[in-house]
């Protein structure tokens, strides 16, 4: 685990999260699918939104279970808020949108969201 910082695309959303970068996925759900994010999770205790709950807009689709955030302001969803299946608060962060990490570098695994 290492502690990041991350944001939104126009900066207004901001957060730090400790999270491990090995473990990374990629979805082929018919959201993740079409948004191309590479996913961490982190228990929701590991995450502390510093700035923008306030310009936050939601998503949720199909079973409704995760909290899909977007910054109102430039569209970017930077994390996502759920419960791991265990009934953990958790939290999905876009890789892409951490600071000095380079998505290419990682090795996500592929997990198939499209047949759950």
């Amino acid at each position: 685990m290492a502690r990041y910082e991350g944001s939104c695309h126009c900066g207004r959303v901001a957060y730090e999260v400790e999270a491990d970068l090995s473990r990374t996925i990629t979805c082929n759900c018919s959201y993740c699918q079409r948004r191309g994010s590479v996913l961490a999770f982190s228990p929701a205790t590991s995450f502390t939104l510093t700035r923008g709950e306030d310009a936050l807009t939601e998503y949720r689709f199909n079973s409704q279970k995760i909290q899909h955030l977007f910054c109102e302001t430039c569209g970017m969803e930077s994390f996502a808020r759920a419960n791991a299946p265990d009934g953990t608060p958790t939290v999905a962060i876009n890789v892409r949108c951490l600071a000095g990490v380079e998505p290419t570098e990682l090795s996500p695994t592929m997990y198939d969201g499209r047949s759950r």
